[in-house]
């Protein structure tokens, strides 16, 4: 398993530019609260899918990090917490939930893609599957750098995959590595 670092920086690689990080964060969340609402109203041997859902997704996040994973445990607790008393008290049945948790997934994705035309480049998860779940923690890893959080992270992240740029729109980024000539014989 690579570890948070790799993660991250993988994950990075694919989003510098902060028109795209911006939609990420108002899609990402979006999709992460979709699948919850999906999940909510469905158990197995009496466990709500939702919590196990948001138990396992934790767990992982914590192994590669205790604070970033903390502050994932506390998002996506508090999601379960918003759909199962707000949202299942005024939407009394399964068919509206299902029908607000696809329209929240398509919306999210949507504004996925279009963060992803200003990047210029396609979605990480498409070289990668684990990209689906390294995105909602990049994205809280985004605001502990904005909050002056994990600077050590954020120099590992910047020193690999170069910092974040206004426009990318595709250009190549990151330290250049130059080749010494071929020597000649």
């Amino acid at each position: 398993m690579r570890n948070l670092e790799q993660q991250i920086t993988q994950y990075a690689a694919y989003h510098r530019d902060r028109r795209n990080i911006a939609t990420h964060f108002i899609g990402v969340p979006m999709i992460v609260f979709s699948v919850v609402l999906a999940l909510v109203p469905w158990t197995i041997f009496g466990v709500n899918l939702a919590l196990v859902a948001v138990g396992i997704a934790a767990v992982y996040y914590l192994v590669l990090d205790l604070a970033l994973g903390t502050a994932m445990l506390a998002f996506l607790f508090f999601c379960c917490y918003l759909v199962a008393v707000y949202l299942n008290a005024r939407l009394d049945n399964t068919g509206a939930i299902m029908g607000l948790a696809v329209s929240l997934f398509i919306i999210g994705w949507a504004i996925q893609f279009v963060g992803h035309k200003f990047e210029g480049m396609k979605p990480a998860f498409t070289d990668d599957i684990i990209g689906l779940a390294i995105g909602p923690l990049f994205i809280m890893t985004e605001l502990f750098f904005a909050l002056g959080l994990k600077p050590g992270l954020k120099k590992y992240v910047e020193a690999r995959v170069g910092p974040l740029l206004a426009h990318r729109n595709g250009a190549s980024i990151g330290p250049v590595i130059e080749t010494p000539p071929a020597s000649q014989a």
